[in-house]
């Protein structure tokens, strides 16, 4: 038995084993909120999202490996909520198995993401290319404001 108590639902390793990147928690049995992972939650952390803005667009690059486009869904909600949601399904066991590692998560993940108000809802765009989904959302044209030169006379 471990003395270092494991991340991926009770798992334990052994403290000889050379693999172990088993990490304590000082706080998981305080009432705030601790860096333990449950199995419920894991797959949420798996899905790493960068955003970035453009002068053009706000762009969503999304790292979700071993998901097809088709157990993905990208949605608009409230008019400029993005909110991009999956699940990862668990490989099944065959019985004679011997397992020495878990670190892939699995289950449900929802990432959602408040727009400003620049952001042309209507016209977003998403693609899903070797476990990469990019979502663009165009942007509205920021217009200046006229400027109207005004003669002095004196």
């Amino acid at each position: 038995m471990s003395i270092v108590p494991s991340l991926f639902g009770g798992r334990r390793s052994t403290i000889f084993d050379p693999f172990s990147l088993d990490v304590w928690d000082p706080f998981k049995h305080f009432p705030i909120p601790s860096t333990n992972v449950s199995n419920e939650t894991s797959a949420l952390v798996n899905a790493r999202v960068d955003w970035k803005e453009t002068p053009e667009s706000h762009v969503f690059k999304a790292d979700l490996p071993g998901i097809k486009k088709e157990e993905v869904k990208v949605e608009v909600e409230d008019g400029n909520i993005l909110q991009i949601t999956g699940e990862r399904n668990v490989e099944k066991e065959d019985k004679n198995d011997t397992w020495h590692r878990v670190e892939r998560s699995s289950g449900k993940f929802t990432r959602r993401f408040r727009l400003p108000e620049n952001a042309k809802m209507d016209q977003v765009k998403a693609a899903m290319e070797n476990g990469v989904l990019t979502i663009t959302v165009p942007k509205e044209e920021v217009k200046k404001p006229d400027v109207k030169s005004i003669q002095i006379s004196g």
